[in-house]
């Protein structure tokens, strides 16, 4: 990573950050996108966000069993500024896939690149322009949430005292009081350490920010503050998404496009209206993002929480 300190950004009237003064590792780790062949002069595109192309991942489980495979030839592309949800029944290979695009597992076949990088020929390239929030964030549990911001905006060469004052910014548009910022994140509840994890995340402004199930465990208020704020990130900061979640509200609220996955599969893509009117159309069932859930996945989203719940007793 480089050890170069960010200058200081200039202040927009209410005293935060103007997001035109935040860095942009995609534009920075990228030259300007060039024309495409048989477009035109006029019509240029960069890398994709994201590419994934033909993604498979298998896992053994046991030396005389066959390996079982997690997620099976799965290719998606997102744009610059989009955001892609992904749906799935517990077990369908959701956040095996997030972890895919991270680098915390390594691919068996395909590619992913993140803005043209490829995530295993330049993966100090691809850390520098992506974060994580997954459903059991990490800490360091003794530190207090601010000593646990502070210190990963130093491994991304962000000034304490602009990490700091940025902290404090995101916190309290998530709903977290300045008093907590001091406690032993130990002491506070899942749900306010998850708001961390977010915090977190945001405060890189990362170019590709991937969410696995980031509002789970959020009271409904919390959950609305997150997803306004996720919101707010993608056109303030030009961040692009890639959203796993339980909460079909959320992903229509929140995703350009819909995945569906199941036993590691894409089996439905397409926006959340699109979904809707083809398990209207086709399967006659109610225009709905449950029914496209049910459509796709073979069960209820009822069934899977009292599945996940079950399998966690």
């Amino acid at each position: 990573m480089s050890s170069t300190m960010l200058q200081e950004p200039k202040m927009t009237q209410d005293g935060s950050i103007d997001p035109a003064q935040l860095p942009n590792p995609a534009a920075a780790s990228n030259p300007a996108p060039t024309s495409v062949p048989g477009l035109g002069p006029d019509v240029a595109r960069g890398p994709a966000a994201l590419l994934v192309d033909r993604v498979t991942k298998r896992f053994k489980v046991a030396r005389k069993k066959q390996p079982v495979t997690a997620i099976a030839d799965v290719s998606m592309r997102l744009e610059r500024g989009g955001t892609i949800g992904i749906l799935g029944a517990n077990g369908s290979g959701k956040s095996t896939l997030i972890r895919l695009i991270s680098g915390l597992l390594t691919l068996d076949e395909g590619r992913v690149e993140v803005f043209g990088h490829d995530i295993v020929r330049e993966e100090m390239a691809v850390k520098r322009l992506i974060n994580r929030v997954s459903v059991d964030a990490a800490f360091f549990k003794k530190l207090s949430p601010m000593e646990n911001l502070l210190f990963a905006a130093r491994l991304y060469g962000i000034d304490s005292g602009l990490a700091r004052r940025e902290t404090v910014r995101i916190t309290e548009r998530l709903g977290i009081a300045q008093k907590r910022l001091g406690r032993p994140v130990e002491q506070l509840s899942r749900g306010m350490q998850q708001k961390i994890a977010i915090a977190r995340a945001l405060l890189t402004s990362p170019a590709l920010l991937l969410l696995d199930e980031p509002t789970t465990g959020l009271d409904p208020r919390s959950k609305l503050d997150v997803q306004t704020f996720i919101e707010e990130i993608r056109t303030n900061h030009d961040a692009s998404i890639v959203l796993t979640t339980h909460d079909l509200d959320e992903a229509e609220r929140l995703s350009d496009e819909i995945i569906v996955l199941n036993d590691g599969r894409i089996v439905a893509e397409g926006s959340p209206a699109a979904l809707k009117r083809l398990v209207a159309e086709r399967h006659g069932e109610a225009p709905t993002m449950h029914s496209v859930f049910m459509t796709y996945t073979g069960r209820s989203l009822d069934e899977d929480v009292e599945a996940a719940a079950e399998d966690d007793e």
